[in-house]
């Protein structure tokens, strides 16, 4: 079948953008007096949006629901500011929509990165590339739920089993398969290449170019 369409994560797919995030949180732990953790730590925190990295960054001592709360809104105020200092694309990135893009295919952002952040960093780094760009906004929507992936196959007018979605984790997986997707794992995300296979990767991708190879 030809694709006519991908939907892609942010986070560890479309843009490095661990610092960013490890950085924000690591304030908010310092000013608290709390451990901080190193960019190593946040590969695995990052995926299931920032309220739960939030709750992994936190001593258990204090992992209680309202200490959670407390922390996410001072992380997001620091993070809303800074989000962008470090984040990069990924070398290559930019080449692939352009390419994408010149066959026609419709392009998509879903992340589980808050809806405003999400728009924020897309549209800086990637102006008038994407048809639809999607954060979360109700945590029962939160991916591998395929709500939102098939709500963004619907406005791009395309069924689903005729795009491909691309991510760097496992719950990436686990969302284009729950929504008759075309699972593409990327392994120059956060999460190793044995998590994307196990959770139902059809193809992995070294590089963002070998998808035009594989396309």
């Amino acid at each position: 079948m030809k694709f006519k369409g991908a939907i892609f994560d942010l986070d560890g797919t479309l843009v490095n953008s661990l610092e960013d995030i490890a950085d924000a949180m690591n304030s908010v732990l310092r000013n608290l007096n709390y451990p901080i953790h190193g960019y190593e730590d946040y590969q695995y925190f990052i995926g299931s949006g920032l309220r739960n990295l939030v709750s992994k960054s936190l001593p258990e001592s204090h992992n209680d629901k309202k200490n959670i709360d407390s922390c996410y809104h001072l992380m997001i105020v620091e993070y809303r500011d800074n989000c962008t200092r470090k984040t990069t694309s990924y070398e290559g990135i930019i080449k692939l929509l352009d390419h994408l893009i010149s066959q026609n295919i419709k392009l998509s952002v879903l992340s589980n990165k808050a809806d405003a952040l999400t728009k924020e960093i897309t549209t800086a780094l990637f102006p008038n590339y994407f048809q639809s760009v999607v954060g979360l906004t109700t945590e029962a929507l939160k991916k591998p739920n395929p709500s939102e992936a098939l709500a963004i196959s619907k406005s791009m007018g395309l069924k689903p089993e005729e795009i491909i979605f691309l991510g760097d984790s496992g719950i990436d997986m686990q969302t284009a398969t729950n929504a008759n997707m075309f699972a593409v794992g990327v392994s120059w995300g956060y999460r190793p290449k044995k998590e994307l296979i196990e959770n139902g990767a059809k193809q992995v991708l070294d590089h963002p170019l070998d998808l035009i190879q594989f396309l």
